[in-house]
């Protein structure tokens, strides 16, 4: 795993592969986001708009690390937004379930991608190089 990237430029496959997660993840963070809000609804908390205007941003930041994940602001983007979605397990427990699921793909997605990177890199120098 020498040179593995858990911070920085990610090659071509793994930055698509980690955006598809983080897209996902904005999905189920929003709905997070919600039934927060219908649980402090449900208890008469003051807290019911906050958490859904936490939550959306949340939401809203996991479309933009997607986005970004080109450069290394979004790969360290990403690594927040997976502590962010599992800390939400104060507000919302199943959150950490979500938060489990996530960063455990997220961690797949680095790690495997980087490996698949690696074979498309030597798969191209291969081809590229002359037949004697």
């Amino acid at each position: 795993m020498a040179g593995l990237v858990f911070f920085g430029t990610l090659g071509k496959f793994t930055w698509r592969m980690c955006a598809a997660v983080l897209a996902a993840q904005s999905i189920a963070v929003f709905f997070g986001a919600l039934v927060a809000r219908g649980i402090a609804v449900a208890d008469s908390s003051g807290a019911a708009t906050a958490y859904l205007l936490v939550g959306s941003g949340l939401a809203i930041l996991c479309v933009i690390a997607a986005g970004a994940m080109r450069s290394p602001f979004g790969v360290t983007l990403g690594w927040l937004i997976q502590v962010a979605t599992f800390a939400a397990t104060v507000i919302v427990p199943l959150m950490g379930l979500v938060g489990v699921i996530f960063g455990a793909l997220w961690v797949l997605c680095l790690i495997q991608g980087h490996r698949i990177d690696g074979l498309q890199r030597a798969h191209a120098q291969e081809s590229a190089a002359p037949e004697e």
